[in-house]
């Protein structure tokens, strides 16, 4: 096997999500995805990249972290490295190269559609791990058995554009106890920018009903839901059309 990857892009920006979300962190975004959800803001990365190999990217990750040689934070190493896509395991080079960056001493984040088996990935990464809603128009692809490779350091991420899906993420949390698990995150679903709009996106299934993220916000607290909510931080610090944050 090639020790390559297809890559679409490297850049240092903070953390937008997830516990994690305000860090500083470099994101590896891979190329390739074999879902098309509803609301992706990164259909770019479905075909766009480049081959690289590993220590080509594991040379610009030490360049990029460079700066940050004395920075840690709660026992952190800083800056995060975050693999991310496009669909990270759809290529499998991505699970020696967490390796690699965990023996290096970075503390690794993945995030990966739950679609593909993590049972793989070094069980030092932090795994955000999304379980796809209804509305996503990929509900029939989450990998339910991934849920017992699960673990507390790893994040189930359930991204909520409807009531449906609302209703649809209440119902996996008490089927399968999420919360004993791991964090759990609601992330209310972003408008696409018209740039973002691709064609190539599945559309929002007939009959489900818009949530906003106030009413979002409401019902978590109303059912003493144990969640947090999430707003993707760098969509409002940028224009959430632009790349390379």
């Amino acid at each position: 096997m090639s020790d390559s990857l297809v890559v679409n892009e490297i850049y240092l920006s903070l953390q937008g999500e997830s516990t994690f979300a305000g860090l500083p962190c470099i994101f590896v975004r891979l190329t390739a995805c074999d879902l098309r959800c509803s609301y992706c803001d990164t259909a770019y990365a479905f075909t766009e990249g480049k081959k690289k190999s590993l220590a080509e990217i594991l040379g610009k990750i030490r360049e990029l972290a460079a700066p940050f040689s004395k920075s840690e934070i709660s026992n952190l190493k800083l800056p995060l490295v975050e693999l991310t896509g496009g669909e990270p395991l759809l290529q499998k080079n991505s699970v020696p190269l967490m390796k690699s960056l965990c023996d290096a001493g970075f503390t690794v984040l993945i995030e990966t559609s739950g679609a593909h088996d993590i049972s793989q990935i070094d069980p030092r990464v932090h795994r955000i791990m999304d379980l796809k809603c209804p509305s996503s128009g990929e509900v029939e692809r989450n990998r339910i058995e991934n849920i017992s490779h699960l673990k507390k350091s790893d994040e189930i991420k359930f991204v909520i554009g409807t009531h449906e899906d609302y209703e649809w993420a209440k119902e996996q949390i008490a089927k399968y106890n999420l919360a004993k698990i791991c964090p759990l995150l609601f992330s209310w679903v972003h408008p696409l920018a018209p740039e973002q709009q691709s064609k190539v996106l599945k559309k929002v299934p007939a009959n489900l009903t818009p949530i906003s993220r106030k009413d979002l916000a409401e019902k978590i607290i109303a059912d003493a839901l144990p969640v947090r909510f999430q707003i993707q931080q760098h969509k409002i610090i940028w224009p959430p059309e632009q790349r390379g944050v």
